[in-house]
């Protein structure tokens, strides 16, 4: 998925977990399937799994990232009335990985789709309690401190002309830039708050229609609320993101750079996962779709907006 990709499998998986943690030795140990593409999962018997970072990097700075995103998933757990694995513990590097990795409580579950539960009521009910209980959270005083997503829309400016420019022939991108051009304007009304933030099917499972896990949880900090709405847009077609609106009495404003956000994310996952990672891909065409067709987010002249996103390409 990335051209400076690290390399790990379930024998160099085995050699560490029985080097550094011989208490799961006997455990039965295979690579975890899906459409992740930050961190290679490895699970561990029943109850456990490992983390392993994808891109090349200094180990003190993966060492800093791992302590920030074991204390983020403590208090994520504390905050959230569903289950989010728990952080175990570090292991360093060695058997030919060369990156500090980390190990946590595996939780349950199936890995939620675009599509599958599109019309759900009842995962729509789960959203809304996940996202009041990140909106409910103390700050501290804290505010943003990264760059990109949940921060200043127009902050991603130079980022979006990368994607237009790499989606010539995937994607309808007139009308994108003109949906973009609009979005980048929408003005920040109200103070960071605690976010997920990046609250894509690949983090959430399901059992059945009902939310059951939130996976992911390192990334806990504070930023844009608008940016867990875009969960509401990767998940829902428009009738369960309507209760999901109205239930949470989002402002127009906010509601709308909830789909900025999205629309960001969503740009980069179509034409820079195309080939290493259809699944990230099409999840990006579901979500521009959404977006292109909702008439609330389109200019008032638009007459033709609705097209769907699969069109061109």
């Amino acid at each position: 998925m990335h051209p400076d990709e690290l390399t790990v499998d379930v024998d160099t998986v085995r050699r560490l977990i029985a080097a550094q943690f011989p208490q799961w030795s006997d455990e039965p140990v295979h690579r975890v399937t899906g459409d992740g593409t930050v961190n290679a999962i490895f699970r561990i018997g029943d109850g456990f799994a490992a983390r392993f970072r994808l891109t090349p990097a200094s180990a003190e700075d993966v060492t800093e990232e791992l302590r920030r995103e074991a204390a983020a998933m403590t208090e994520l757990a504390a905050s959230i009335p569903f289950p989010t694995p728990a952080h175990i513990g570090v292991g360093i590097p060695g058997e030919g990985y060369p990156l500090p990795w980390s190990t946590q409580t595996w939780v349950p579950g199936e890995v939620a789709t675009s599509q599958g539960l599109a019309h759900s009521t009842t995962l729509a009910a789960d959203i809304i309690a996940l996202l009041r209980a990140l909106r409910a959270v103390d700050p501290r005083g804290r505010s943003f401190a990264g760059s990109g997503r949940g921060g200043e829309l127009p902050d991603s400016d130079e980022w979006m002309e990368v994607c237009f420019r790499e989606s010539v022939d995937l994607l309808p991108v007139g009308e994108l830039r003109a949906l973009w051009s609009r979005f980048r304007t929408l003005p920040r009304t109200g103070p960071d708050r605690m976010t997920h933030g990046d609250l894509t099917p690949a983090n959430l499972l399901v059992s059945g229609e009902r939310l059951s896990g939130v996976l992911d949880g390192g990334g806990f900090a504070a930023a844009d609320p608008a940016l867990d709405l875009v969960s509401v847009w990767h998940l829902f077609d428009a009738p369960a993101r309507d209760i999901v609106r109205r239930h949470l009495d989002i402002g127009e404003n906010e509601w709308q750079r909830g789909a900025a956000w999205a629309f960001q994310q969503a740009m980069g996952l179509v034409w820079y996962y195309r080939v290493s990672n259809p699944g990230m891909s099409a999840l990006g065409r579901s979500t521009l779709t959404r977006l292109l067709a909702d008439p609330g987010l389109q200019p008032a002249s638009s007459t033709s907006r609705s097209r769907d996103a699969n069109a061109s390409g």
